[in-house]
């Protein structure tokens, strides 16, 4: 590349780093304000100032690229709260572990309930039930690495002898998970710490009485 004397060479690096942060907050906006189905490339493009080739140039879909945003929204949080990037609630060992899920349950009611990630997540969710290439990516990239925390914090109550030596981590964490999910996809209750924490004590203490 021949450049005139005393003329900066452009920052092309810069450059596509503005332009994919253009395109990551576009998306985002859009499926907050007109739902992911209306939300196209096209808009996203128009949205962030750039060709829709150049979207197509780093992604293959509308999903690709916000599943992208979504994982680089998530990078904020975990810098705005002085973590790491891309990595999830880290579920402290307290040697108390209804305590400690309790904790990290409610952090996830915080974010599910923050604005920020209720659109994207849900239409995430949501398409990744119909795509399943989105589906195994949504499963992949945001749901096991999370996953994968609440069963190391399990089989450390195995070992402690804090919980059954035979049970399986990944059934188990379904009892305290997978009704959240639920309730917050289909709207079937409020997400509350209370509603949390009652789900831990159901999980590890059972419906006898004690």
């Amino acid at each position: 590349m021949v450049t005139q004397p005393g003329k900066p060479v452009p920052d092309t690096s810069r450059r596509s780093e503005r332009s994919r942060r253009a395109i990551y907050d576009a998306a985002l906006a859009l499926v907050a304000e007109i739902g992911y189905p209306r939300t196209t490339i096209e808009g996203i493009a128009a949205r962030a100032g750039v060709g829709k080739q150049t979207i197509y140039r780093w992604w293959g879909s509308k999903a690709d690229v916000l599943l992208e945003a979504f994982l680089d929204l998530g990078d904020q949080a975990a810098r705005e709260a002085g973590g790491s990037e891309r990595e999830p609630y880290a579920i402290p060992d307290t040697g108390d572990l209804a305590a400690d899920v309790k904790a990290v349950l409610r952090a996830t009611v915080d974010q599910l309930k923050d604005p920020r990630f209720d659109a994207p997540s849900r239409a995430l969710a949501a398409e990744g039930v119909v795509n399943e290439q989105v589906g195994r990516a949504f499963t992949a990239r945001l749901l096991e690495p999370s996953i994968q925390l609440y069963v190391d914090r399990l089989r450390s109550a195995q070992r402690a002898g804090q919980v059954r030596a035979d049970l399986d981590p990944r059934i188990a964490l379904e009892f305290f998970i997978s009704p959240l999910a639920q309730r917050w996809l289909q709207y079937t209750g409020p997400i509350t710490y209370e509603y949390t924490d009652a789900l831990v004590d159901y999980a590890l203490h059972g419906l006898a009485p004690r």
